[in-house]
């Protein structure tokens, strides 16, 4: 990957977006062989959120040769215990998913997404079928036979296929004329990164609440990320709180299982919402990352789905390079409409139903949530189900 002019204007495929899910697209699309044009601005990676990577995204990240760059900067996830914290009338039994009970070492990785990042472009600048271009699109025009894309830097490139992986507000959505439906929830999530004094032990604990799951995601050492969903005027109380306030409050809702807490620097705070557009390629684009998909911080699913998006997407492209089709054609549009429809809308479903059942009073679906995870807590068939078909994701024999 290089920025030495002179250089070619028109690309096999054009990657809009430098998050995660965008840099794992470019890299897995280039590897296919596929020139591939990357428009994303180096800009530092600003904060210490992270992501508790699952099941095929570790796959695909060892694909493109990105994983063991940053291994050994996250933490294994081997239990996952979700805990009722909800002082209702009908409460659920707490539900502990272990990985070794489906024959794998771990459900898979925490880690803070901005070692993610390193790792992804190390790996990116070593690639000689992927350029990058340190500049933003500003204008996306999708034609006949190619996008046409001019850059805030004056650059006229084209692409006969452009993924937009830029975000929630994507400029290459709106240029192919895909509209979205979006729902904004009664939430707000808070994250941070606190230290403690006792050991996680490899387990993620999830404290489930009225007002929505508060998790506590192992990272290395006696280190943990936090995510904790409330109603957005008690977030932003606890955004003012200083760090010994905030770790006390912390502390008081994991019920001191970590021992002492410590707030490390660095707080974020965002709105929850649902967003899904009503395609997911049109026009010679296609979609990837939170440009496709926005959902709540539960089960840890989004940036999860959109390293699947970047995935089935490349997969895609090898095929059609072998079939000699072109790459932006309706029919190669289609199938990757067909292969990320279902798991995208079903999440998204799940997710949905799960964060209702946390805010409804309604005794009937308190009574039927705390059913659902006592079926999950006694009857190992079950509980082995959800770990492969749920947390463990795209579970196969002989996963790590």
């Amino acid at each position: 990957m290089s920025d030495i002019l002179p250089q070619p204007d028109h690309f096999d495929v054009m990657v809009i977006g430098g998050g995660p899910a965008g840099v794992a697209a470019a890299i897995a699309i280039a590897s296919t062989g596929a020139s591939t044009a990357l428009i994303a601005r180096r800009l530092p990676y600003g904060d210490n959120r992270t992501t508790a990577l699952l099941g095929d995204s570790i796959d695909l990240l060892d694909r493109i040769d990105v994983w063991r760059r940053c291994t050994s900067k996250s933490a294994a996830l081997r239990v996952m215990r979700l805990v009722d914290d909800t002082d209702r009338l009908i409460r659920a039994p707490e539900v502990a998913f272990r990985a070794e009970e489906i024959g794998l070492d771990a459900f898979g990785y925490n880690i803070e997404n901005r070692h993610l990042m390193v790792a992804l472009e190390e790996r990116a600048d070593e690639l000689p079928h992927l350029i990058r271009f340190d500049d933003e699109a500003e204008i996306v025009s999708p034609e006949e036979t190619a996008v046409a894309v001019s850059t805030r830097q004056g650059r006229l490139l084209s692409a006969a296929l452009v993924v937009g992986a830029d975000g929630r507000k994507s400029l290459c959505r709106d240029a192919a004329g895909i509209s979205v439906s979006r729902k904004l929830l009664p939430q707000a999530a808070l994250t941070f990164n606190v230290s403690h004094n006792r050991p996680h032990r490899n387990v993620s604990t999830e404290f489930h609440t009225s007002a929505g799951p508060c998790v506590f995601v192992p990272l290395p050492g006696r280190n943990s990320s936090v995510v904790w969903v409330m109603q957005p005027r008690d977030a932003e109380r606890m955004l003012a709180l200083s760090d010994d306030e905030l770790a006390a409050a912390a502390e008081k809702q994991s019920h001191s299982i970590l021992g002492k807490i410590t707030v490390q620097p660095g707080r974020n705070l965002f709105p929850l919402s649902f967003e899904r557009p009503q395609h997911f390629a049109s026009k010679r684009i296609a979609l990837v990352g939170e440009a496709a998909h926005v959902v709540p911080p539960i089960g840890a699913q989004g940036l999860n789905m959109g390293l699947r998006d970047a995935g089935a997407l490349a997969d895609i492209v090898r095929e059609a390079r072998e079939r000699g089709d072109d790459l932006g054609s309706p029919a190669v549009l289609q199938r990757f409409e067909s292969a990320r429809r279902g798991d995208i809308n079903g999440r998204s479903m799940v997710i949905d139903l799960v964060n209702r059942s946390l805010l409804s009073d309604l005794l009937p679906v308190q009574a039927a949530r705390a059913f659902g995870l006592h079926l999950l807590s006694g009857v190992g068939v079950l509980r082995r189900l959800a770990m492969r078909e749920g947390l463990a994701m795209a579970w196969r024999p002989g996963r790590r």
